[in-house]
Protein backbone atom coordinates (compact mmCIF):
# COMPACT_ATOMS: atom_id res chain seq x y z
CA UNK A 1 0.00 0.00 0.00
CA UNK A 2 1.29 3.48 -0.85
CA UNK A 3 1.78 5.98 1.94
CA UNK A 4 -1.09 8.16 0.71
CA UNK A 5 -3.42 5.18 0.46
CA UNK A 6 -2.35 4.02 3.90
CA UNK A 7 -3.03 7.43 5.42
CA UNK A 8 -6.42 7.65 3.73
CA UNK A 9 -7.43 4.22 5.01
CA UNK A 10 -6.13 4.99 8.49
CA UNK A 11 -8.02 8.25 8.63
CA UNK A 12 -11.20 6.48 7.54
CA UNK A 13 -10.65 3.80 10.15
CA UNK A 14 -10.23 6.43 12.82
CA UNK A 15 -13.38 8.22 11.71
CA UNK A 16 -15.31 4.96 11.76
CA UNK A 17 -14.11 4.10 15.25
CA UNK A 18 -14.81 7.49 16.78
CA UNK A 19 -17.67 8.80 14.70
CA UNK A 20 -16.27 12.18 15.66
CA UNK A 21 -13.75 12.93 12.96
CA UNK A 22 -15.26 16.26 12.03
CA UNK A 23 -16.07 17.44 15.53
CA UNK A 24 -13.34 15.98 17.76
CA UNK A 25 -12.28 18.45 20.41
CA UNK A 26 -8.70 19.67 20.38
CA UNK A 27 -8.17 18.64 23.99
CA UNK A 28 -8.72 14.94 23.29
CA UNK A 29 -5.55 13.30 22.00
CA UNK A 30 -5.45 9.96 20.16
CA UNK A 31 -3.18 7.08 21.21
CA UNK A 32 -2.70 4.36 18.58
CA UNK A 33 -1.32 1.00 19.67
CA UNK A 34 -1.00 -2.60 18.52
CA UNK A 35 -1.63 -3.85 22.07
CA UNK A 36 -5.08 -5.34 22.82
CA UNK A 37 -6.77 -3.62 25.75
CA UNK A 38 -7.58 -6.92 27.40
CA UNK A 39 -4.02 -8.25 27.27
CA UNK A 40 -3.65 -7.68 31.01
CA UNK A 41 0.13 -7.41 30.75
CA UNK A 42 2.48 -4.68 31.94
CA UNK A 43 2.18 -2.70 28.71
CA UNK A 44 -1.63 -2.64 28.69
CA UNK A 45 -1.88 -1.94 32.42
CA UNK A 46 0.62 0.90 32.42
CA UNK A 47 -0.71 2.46 29.22
CA UNK A 48 -4.03 2.88 31.00
CA UNK A 49 -2.16 4.21 34.05
CA UNK A 50 -0.50 6.86 31.88
CA UNK A 51 -3.79 7.85 30.26
CA UNK A 52 -5.44 8.22 33.66
CA UNK A 53 -2.49 10.21 35.03
CA UNK A 54 -2.54 12.55 32.04
CA UNK A 55 -6.18 13.44 32.66
CA UNK A 56 -5.55 13.87 36.38
CA UNK A 57 -2.41 15.96 36.03
CA UNK A 58 -4.04 18.28 33.50
CA UNK A 59 -6.99 18.76 35.83
CA UNK A 60 -9.36 17.17 33.34
CA UNK A 61 -8.56 19.83 30.78
CA UNK A 62 -7.02 17.27 28.44
CA UNK A 63 -7.56 13.56 27.86
CA UNK A 64 -6.22 10.71 25.76
CA UNK A 65 -8.40 8.19 23.95
CA UNK A 66 -6.65 4.90 23.22
CA UNK A 67 -7.34 2.97 20.02
CA UNK A 68 -6.27 -0.53 21.02
CA UNK A 69 -5.34 -3.64 19.09
CA UNK A 70 -4.17 -2.10 15.83
CA UNK A 71 -7.63 -0.71 15.10
CA UNK A 72 -6.12 2.40 13.48
CA UNK A 73 -2.56 1.35 12.61
CA UNK A 74 -0.80 -2.01 12.76
CA UNK A 75 2.59 -2.45 14.40
CA UNK A 76 4.61 -1.72 11.26
CA UNK A 77 2.45 1.27 10.33
CA UNK A 78 2.63 3.26 13.56
CA UNK A 79 5.72 5.42 12.81
CA UNK A 80 4.23 6.60 9.51
CA UNK A 81 0.80 7.07 11.06
CA UNK A 82 2.21 9.17 13.90
CA UNK A 83 4.37 11.20 11.53
CA UNK A 84 1.31 11.99 9.42
CA UNK A 85 -0.82 12.96 12.41
CA UNK A 86 -3.23 10.03 12.21
CA UNK A 87 -2.50 9.69 15.94
CA UNK A 88 -0.98 12.01 18.52
CA UNK A 89 0.55 9.32 20.76
CA UNK A 90 1.65 5.77 19.94
CA UNK A 91 3.88 2.79 20.70
CA UNK A 92 6.82 2.12 18.37
CA UNK A 93 8.62 -1.24 18.60
CA UNK A 94 12.05 0.21 17.95
CA UNK A 95 13.86 -2.96 16.72
CA UNK A 96 11.34 -3.27 13.88
CA UNK A 97 12.80 -0.12 12.32
CA UNK A 98 16.60 -0.54 12.37
CA UNK A 99 17.27 1.56 9.27
CA UNK A 100 15.08 4.43 10.44
CA UNK A 101 16.34 4.43 14.02
CA UNK A 102 19.90 3.08 14.26
CA UNK A 103 20.92 5.19 17.27
CA UNK A 104 17.77 4.40 19.21
CA UNK A 105 18.39 0.69 18.59
CA UNK A 106 21.74 0.78 20.39
CA UNK A 107 20.91 -1.81 23.08
CA UNK A 108 19.98 -4.42 20.47
CA UNK A 109 23.57 -4.56 19.22
CA UNK A 110 24.99 -5.25 22.69
CA UNK A 111 23.36 -8.42 24.01
CA UNK A 112 24.31 -9.65 26.54
CA UNK A 113 24.59 -6.50 28.61
CA UNK A 114 24.32 -5.93 32.38
CA UNK A 115 21.41 -3.49 32.71
CA UNK A 116 17.94 -4.37 33.96
CA UNK A 117 14.62 -2.95 32.76
CA UNK A 118 14.76 0.30 34.74
CA UNK A 119 18.44 0.84 33.95
CA UNK A 120 17.93 0.39 30.20
CA UNK A 121 15.14 2.97 30.29
CA UNK A 122 17.35 5.37 32.27
CA UNK A 123 20.14 4.78 29.76
CA UNK A 124 17.83 5.81 26.92
CA UNK A 125 16.72 8.89 28.87
CA UNK A 126 20.35 9.84 29.39
CA UNK A 127 21.20 9.36 25.71
CA UNK A 128 18.39 11.66 24.63
CA UNK A 129 19.30 14.26 27.26
CA UNK A 130 23.01 14.18 26.42
CA UNK A 131 23.28 13.61 22.67
CA UNK A 132 20.85 15.55 20.46
CA UNK A 133 21.44 13.10 17.60
CA UNK A 134 19.18 10.54 19.33
CA UNK A 135 16.22 12.92 19.27
CA UNK A 136 17.09 14.36 15.87
CA UNK A 137 16.97 10.87 14.38
CA UNK A 138 13.27 10.74 15.31
CA UNK A 139 12.44 14.40 14.73
CA UNK A 140 13.58 14.06 11.11
CA UNK A 141 10.59 11.70 10.80
CA UNK A 142 8.23 14.10 12.64
CA UNK A 143 8.31 11.89 15.76
CA UNK A 144 9.16 12.81 19.35
CA UNK A 145 9.99 10.25 22.06
CA UNK A 146 8.71 11.37 25.45
CA UNK A 147 9.33 8.06 27.21
CA UNK A 148 10.80 4.57 26.91
CA UNK A 149 9.51 1.07 27.58
CA UNK A 150 12.28 -1.54 27.81
CA UNK A 151 11.54 -5.23 28.02
CA UNK A 152 12.23 -7.37 31.07
CA UNK A 153 15.46 -9.18 31.91
CA UNK A 154 15.86 -12.11 29.54
CA UNK A 155 17.05 -15.67 29.91
CA UNK A 156 16.32 -18.73 27.76
CA UNK A 157 13.15 -20.80 27.97
CA UNK A 158 13.94 -24.31 26.72
CA UNK A 159 12.30 -27.66 26.16
CA UNK A 160 15.28 -29.44 27.73
CA UNK A 161 17.65 -28.63 30.59
CA UNK A 162 20.71 -26.52 29.77
CA UNK A 163 23.31 -26.13 32.49
CA UNK A 164 26.41 -24.99 30.62
CA UNK A 165 27.71 -23.80 27.27
CA UNK A 166 28.48 -27.42 26.44
CA UNK A 167 24.75 -28.18 26.63
CA UNK A 168 24.10 -25.43 24.07
CA UNK A 169 25.95 -27.28 21.33
CA UNK A 170 23.63 -28.22 18.50
CA UNK A 171 20.51 -26.62 19.96
CA UNK A 172 18.18 -24.62 17.74
CA UNK A 173 17.47 -21.28 19.38
CA UNK A 174 15.00 -18.66 18.25
CA UNK A 175 16.83 -15.62 16.93
CA UNK A 176 15.95 -12.10 15.85
CA UNK A 177 17.44 -8.63 15.78
CA UNK A 178 21.11 -7.77 15.61
CA UNK A 179 23.10 -9.45 18.39
CA UNK A 180 21.25 -12.72 18.94
CA UNK A 181 22.22 -14.57 15.73
CA UNK A 182 25.96 -14.16 16.29
CA UNK A 183 25.69 -14.74 20.04
CA UNK A 184 23.81 -17.99 19.50
CA UNK A 185 26.38 -19.14 16.96
CA UNK A 186 29.21 -18.26 19.35
CA UNK A 187 27.59 -20.52 21.95
CA UNK A 188 27.64 -23.41 19.46
CA UNK A 189 23.92 -23.39 18.76
CA UNK A 190 21.99 -22.67 15.57
CA UNK A 191 19.94 -19.46 15.26
CA UNK A 192 16.44 -19.92 13.82
CA UNK A 193 14.37 -16.93 12.74
CA UNK A 194 10.87 -17.38 14.17
CA UNK A 195 8.24 -14.71 14.78
CA UNK A 196 7.02 -14.21 18.34
CA UNK A 197 3.53 -15.38 17.38
CA UNK A 198 4.94 -18.61 15.91
CA UNK A 199 7.31 -19.55 18.75
CA UNK A 200 4.72 -21.50 20.79
CA UNK A 201 4.13 -23.98 17.98
CA UNK A 202 7.84 -24.04 17.14
CA UNK A 203 8.67 -25.07 20.73
CA UNK A 204 5.79 -27.55 20.82
CA UNK A 205 6.87 -29.21 17.56
CA UNK A 206 10.61 -29.14 18.40
CA UNK A 207 11.38 -26.80 15.52
CA UNK A 208 13.31 -24.83 18.13
CA UNK A 209 14.68 -25.94 21.49
CA UNK A 210 14.87 -22.54 23.20
CA UNK A 211 13.82 -18.92 22.88
CA UNK A 212 15.22 -15.80 24.55
CA UNK A 213 12.49 -14.35 26.76
CA UNK A 214 11.66 -13.16 30.27
CA UNK A 215 9.27 -14.84 32.73
CA UNK A 216 6.37 -12.39 32.32
CA UNK A 217 6.42 -12.57 28.53
CA UNK A 218 6.85 -16.36 28.61
CA UNK A 219 3.67 -16.62 30.67
CA UNK A 220 1.88 -14.01 28.56
CA UNK A 221 2.56 -15.97 25.37
CA UNK A 222 1.99 -19.27 27.25
CA UNK A 223 5.32 -20.63 26.02
CA UNK A 224 5.77 -22.16 29.48
CA UNK A 225 3.01 -24.66 28.63
CA UNK A 226 5.33 -26.38 26.16
CA UNK A 227 8.83 -25.49 27.44
CA UNK A 228 9.54 -26.38 31.06
CA UNK A 229 13.11 -25.18 31.66
CA UNK A 230 14.02 -21.55 32.25
CA UNK A 231 17.76 -21.01 31.98
CA UNK A 232 19.10 -18.00 33.90
CA UNK A 233 21.42 -16.84 31.13
CA UNK A 234 22.24 -13.20 32.08
CA UNK A 235 21.27 -11.58 28.78
CA UNK A 236 20.07 -8.35 30.41
CA UNK A 237 17.00 -6.33 29.46
CA UNK A 238 16.33 -5.59 25.81
CA UNK A 239 15.13 -2.21 24.63
CA UNK A 240 11.61 -2.44 23.34
CA UNK A 241 9.33 0.52 22.69
CA UNK A 242 9.38 4.25 22.25
CA UNK A 243 6.51 6.14 23.85
CA UNK A 244 6.19 8.44 20.90
CA UNK A 245 4.25 11.50 19.79
CA UNK A 246 3.61 13.27 16.56
CA UNK A 247 6.19 16.05 16.75
CA UNK A 248 3.69 18.70 15.65
CA UNK A 249 1.23 17.60 18.34
CA UNK A 250 3.95 17.78 20.97
CA UNK A 251 5.19 21.20 19.87
CA UNK A 252 1.61 22.46 19.62
CA UNK A 253 0.90 21.83 23.30
CA UNK A 254 0.98 24.73 25.73
CA UNK A 255 4.00 24.81 28.03
CA UNK A 256 2.06 23.43 31.01
CA UNK A 257 0.71 20.41 29.12
CA UNK A 258 4.06 19.70 27.49
CA UNK A 259 5.67 19.70 30.95
CA UNK A 260 3.08 17.15 32.11
CA UNK A 261 3.95 14.89 29.16
CA UNK A 262 7.69 15.22 29.82
CA UNK A 263 7.31 14.28 33.48
CA UNK A 264 4.87 11.48 32.72
CA UNK A 265 7.45 9.89 30.43
CA UNK A 266 9.92 9.68 33.31
CA UNK A 267 7.32 8.54 35.84
CA UNK A 268 5.97 5.97 33.40
CA UNK A 269 9.34 4.21 33.23
CA UNK A 270 9.41 3.77 37.00
CA UNK A 271 5.81 2.53 37.14
CA UNK A 272 6.30 0.19 34.20
CA UNK A 273 9.50 -1.31 35.67
CA UNK A 274 7.69 -1.87 38.97
CA UNK A 275 4.80 -3.67 37.27
CA UNK A 276 7.16 -5.78 35.15
CA UNK A 277 9.18 -6.85 38.22
CA UNK A 278 6.01 -7.74 40.13
CA UNK A 279 4.69 -9.71 37.18
CA UNK A 280 7.96 -11.62 36.74
CA UNK A 281 8.00 -12.48 40.46
CA UNK A 282 4.39 -13.69 40.24
CA UNK A 283 5.21 -15.93 37.28
CA UNK A 284 8.21 -17.43 39.05
CA UNK A 285 5.91 -18.42 41.92
CA UNK A 286 3.50 -20.01 39.45
CA UNK A 287 6.39 -21.93 37.93
CA UNK A 288 7.18 -23.44 41.32
CA UNK A 289 3.61 -24.73 41.56
CA UNK A 290 1.27 -26.27 39.05
CA UNK A 291 3.10 -24.95 35.96
CA UNK A 292 6.16 -26.99 36.90
CA UNK A 293 8.87 -24.93 35.20
CA UNK A 294 12.38 -25.65 36.48
CA UNK A 295 14.69 -22.64 36.82
CA UNK A 296 18.32 -23.54 36.09
CA UNK A 297 21.33 -21.29 36.78
CA UNK A 298 23.84 -20.75 33.98
CA UNK A 299 27.55 -19.97 34.51
CA UNK A 300 27.94 -16.24 33.84
CA UNK A 301 31.61 -16.63 32.94
CA UNK A 302 30.72 -19.03 30.12
CA UNK A 303 28.41 -16.45 28.57
CA UNK A 304 30.89 -13.60 28.94
CA UNK A 305 33.59 -15.78 27.43
CA UNK A 306 31.95 -15.55 24.00
CA UNK A 307 32.08 -11.74 23.91
CA UNK A 308 35.47 -12.06 22.25
CA UNK A 309 33.97 -14.07 19.41
CA UNK A 310 34.63 -12.36 16.07
CA UNK A 311 30.99 -12.43 15.02
CA UNK A 312 29.78 -10.92 18.30
CA UNK A 313 32.43 -8.21 18.08
CA UNK A 314 31.50 -7.43 14.47
CA UNK A 315 27.88 -6.75 15.44
CA UNK A 316 28.96 -4.36 18.18
CA UNK A 317 31.39 -2.64 15.87
CA UNK A 318 28.61 -2.12 13.35
CA UNK A 319 26.74 0.11 15.79
CA UNK A 320 29.94 1.87 16.88
CA UNK A 321 30.71 2.77 13.27
CA UNK A 322 27.16 4.05 12.70
CA UNK A 323 27.24 6.14 15.87
CA UNK A 324 30.66 7.61 15.13
CA UNK A 325 29.48 8.47 11.63
CA UNK A 326 26.62 10.46 13.15
CA UNK A 327 28.94 12.37 15.46
CA UNK A 328 28.10 10.42 18.61
CA UNK A 329 30.99 9.40 20.93
CA UNK A 330 30.39 5.66 20.70
CA UNK A 331 33.38 4.64 22.81
CA UNK A 332 31.91 6.48 25.80
CA UNK A 333 28.42 5.13 25.28
CA UNK A 334 29.39 1.46 24.95
CA UNK A 335 30.93 1.50 28.43
CA UNK A 336 27.34 1.19 29.66
CA UNK A 337 27.20 -2.29 28.12
CA UNK A 338 30.31 -3.64 29.84
CA UNK A 339 30.00 -6.19 32.62
CA UNK A 340 31.89 -5.58 35.83
CA UNK A 341 34.94 -7.79 36.04
CA UNK A 342 36.14 -9.24 39.36
CA UNK A 343 39.08 -7.31 40.82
Amino acid sequence: MSLNAFLRSSALALAAVTGLAATAQADTFKWITFKPQGAGDAQAITTQWLVDQFAERTGGKHSIEVFWGGSVAKTGEIPEALAAGVGDFGDIITPYFPDQMPLNNAVGFFIPQPMNTLQVGQFMEEMHATYPQFSEELESQNIHAFGFRPLEDYGLLCTKPVKSAADMKGLRIRSYGFAYPKLIEALGASPVSIATSEAYEALQRSIIDCTPIGPALARGWKYDEVAKYYIEVPLGASFGHLLAMNLDSYNGMDDETRAVVDQLGKDYLVEYARVVDEDAARVRELWKGDLGVEVIPFPKEELLGVLEDAGVKDVRQEWIDKANGLGVPADEIVKNFEFDTPS
